[in-house]
This record gives structure tokens, C-alpha cells and sequence, in this order.
């Protein structure tokens, strides 16, 4: 199965559509299925005074509220649809994430094909009961929640029109970097059993092996940060790939979908059939030997190539005699025993 890759663009724009523009012919060269952007309103999702997350702060370097930093970050109706045709004349697909019914709705009348929940959103019953409505394929992360929250979520979702099938479940951690030592990676197979959803992984930590680790543990969906310049000022640049890693991911993760594409049954591979012969032994006779003699384990010597009598049958050789001469390191056959 293909695993969706969603690069996530999100606010690294910093506001220019020049830049999110290249943010988008960054996720074309690195062949991602979906870029992702964040549409929201700073007047609708943030209050006036609310404090930047102590990442945020750093990665930005100034004093400031969430309100100023967001209103500054904002996606007008007319750069959304300008992205949505980039994207398209790109090949590649648009998508965003909302923060609130106004946003869902936006989105919607733009005719998005599914929907993705960010993690601040799962306890937020309006929203989640608004996609319940909607009906469309929901993405929903799971960062800063237990299964109990999870679970709340999932029976809102599912209230109305929207079928358990349509719903992807991504573990997640809200940490901006994520240390490795708070993945827990195997919550998402957790996640799989408790729900019997897909599941995929939306990843924060720095560099690439822990989507693909996730990928061969069987996440469908994999989301990621990425960025022109991770020394860019901005909130989420820093922990989030550069062109090259993103490449890089990508590259891994349809690797790992081929190495995992196998029938599950071990047999020998088309790709090392022909080294059978090479790498294994067969049997020979150490020394001269004359017909008639009757062969014991020191006449014989397992060598390469195994193209004659494999060393498995070291037992049965013993004690039969030979009809004909053998010079030293002659291969046995059985044609030379009676």
C-alpha cells in the first residue's frame, strides 16, 4: 500500500506567497502527495493576551502574544486559491488545516476532499461535531491526548454521517522538537488495535528515520514539517526539514513500501536465485582416491561452488564406494558411487 505523504507547509510561509510558493515546488521535487497549509483567523481561534508555547518563543526570538504572531501569518481567501491553482498546475496536491468551523466551512466550499484535525482540536466537540456533519474523510492527530480522549473524539466524529472506515488516526507528539525518548512510537499500533482504523503518524522530531520507522510499522498516512531555511525566523521552522531531508524521507519511506511488499512467505528471491550456486558448497574428496574405495568423512571437504551433492547429505556418502578414480579436490556426483 502507498503511504500518503503529507509535507506540511503550514505557516512556514511567514506570510509571503513567494515563499509558499517554493515551498510548494519543494514538495514537487521530493514527490509528497499533499502540501499542506493552516487556514484560520487569528480574531477566531486565539484570545488577545494568550502566551506563545515556550518553542515558539524561542524559535521566533521576540516577546510577543500568539495573537500578533498569527494575524501575521494569515492565508487570505485570494492566496488560498492562488495555492490551490499552484498546486494544481504543480501536480501535486493542496491542502490545509483548520482551526474552527469558520475555517472547516471555508474549506469545504473550496471543495477539499478531506479534512485534518489538528492535535489542539481533538477536545473541541463544536469542531469535531461539525466534521461529524460534513462527512468528508477526517485525518485526525492525536498529539497531547490519552485513549480516552481519543476515544471521546472518535464517537464524536462518527455520530452522524461519517463512517469509522473514512477516519485516519495519526499518533502524534506536540513537542516542537520531539525528543526521541517521548515517541512512544508503538502507541500507534496501540491506537490500530483499540480503534481498528488506519493509522499513520504525524512526526516532530528531528530528521527523517522516525516517519520511516513508523511506515514499516505500519502507518498509511505520514505527516511532516518541512521548510526553505530551518534558520528562517518563524514559529515552526526549526523543527522542520530542509529540501534535502524532505527528499531524503520520502525517498526512505517508498523504499521501506517495497521492502515491505513482499508475499510474507520466506522463499528465495528472483534477485538471489543465481547465488545459490556461488555462495553454498557441495561435496569433494580431499586426496587421489581409487574406484573401489570406500569413502569415509576425512576423504571429503565441503567447498564452493554448490552445484553437486549439497553437504546435507554428508551422511548418506559415507560408506559408499566409488566406481571410478578421483583426483584430489575432484567434485563427488552421485553417478561416481555404487
Amino acid at each position: 500500500m502507498k503511504t500518503l505523504i503529507i509535507a506540511e507547509a503550514g505557516v512556514n510561509h511567514n506570510g509571503n506567497m513567494d515563499q509558499a510558493k517554493a515551498l510548494i515546488d519543494i514538495g514537487k521535487r521530493a514527490g509528497v502527495d499533499y502540501i499542506k497549509f493552516q487556514t484560520f483567523k487569528a480574531d477566531t481561534i486565539v484570545s488577545r493576551n494568550a502566551k506563545l508555547a515556550t518553542y515558539q518563543k524561542s524559535n521566533i526570538g521576540v516577546e510577543e502574544t500568539q495573537y500578533s504572531m498569527l494575524k501575521k501569518l494569515e492565508l487570505s481567501d485570494s492566496d488560498h486559491r492562488e495555492l490551490i491553482a499552484y498546486c494544481k498546475l504543480n501536480g501535486v496536491k493542496f491542502f490545509s488545516t483548520a482551526f474552527d468551523i469558520e475555517g472547516l466551512l471555508y474549506l469545504n466550499s473550496l471543495g477539499m476532499d478531506r479534512f485534518k484535525v489538528p492535535s489542539g482540536e481533538i477536545t473541541n466537540w463544536p469542531y469535531l461535531n461539525t466534521l461529524a456533519e460534513l462527512a468528508k474523510p477526517v485525518i485526525l492527530s492525536t498529539g497531547m491526548a490519552n485513549i480516552h480522549e481519543i476515544r471521546d473524539a472518535m464517537d464524536t466524529l462518527t455520530s452522524k454521517q461519517l463512517n469509522k472506515s473514512d477516519i485516519t488516526i495519526l499518533h502524534c507528539n506536540t513537542e516542537y522538537p520531539t525528543p526521541m525518548e517521548d515517541v512512544n512510537l508503538r502507541a500507534m499500533i496501540q491506537i490500530q488495535k483499540e480503534f481498528g482504523v488506519a493509522v499513520g503518524y504525524s512526526d516532530h522530531t528531528l530528521g527523517i528515520e522516525v516517519p520511516i520507522a513508523a511506515v514499516a510499522l505500519g502507518a498509511t498516512v505520514i505527516e511532516k514539517h518541512f521548510t526553505i531555511d530551518r534558520n528562517l525566523s518563524g514559529p515552526d521552522h526549526k523543527a522542520s526539514l530542509e529540501p534535502q531531508e524532505l527528499i531524503a524521507m520520502v525517498k526512505g519511506i517508498r523504499n521501506i513500501e517495497l521492502a515491505m511488499g513482499g508475499s510474507g512467505i520466506k522463499e528465495t528471491s528472483p534477485s538471489e536465485m543465481g547465488n545459490r550456486v556461488i555462495a553454498r558448497k557441495s561435496i569433494f574428496v580431499k586426496t587421489k582416491l581409487k574406484k573401489g574405495h570406500i569413502l569415509t568423512e576425512t576423504d571429503l571437504i565441503p567447498l564452493r561452488p554448490g552445484d553437486g551433492i549439497t553437504p546435507m547429505n554428508w551422511k548418506k556418502v559415507i560408506g559408499n564406494s566409488l566406481n571410478k578414480d578421483l583426483e584430489a579436490f575432484d567434485q563427488l556426483s552421485w553417478e561416481d558411487l555404487t
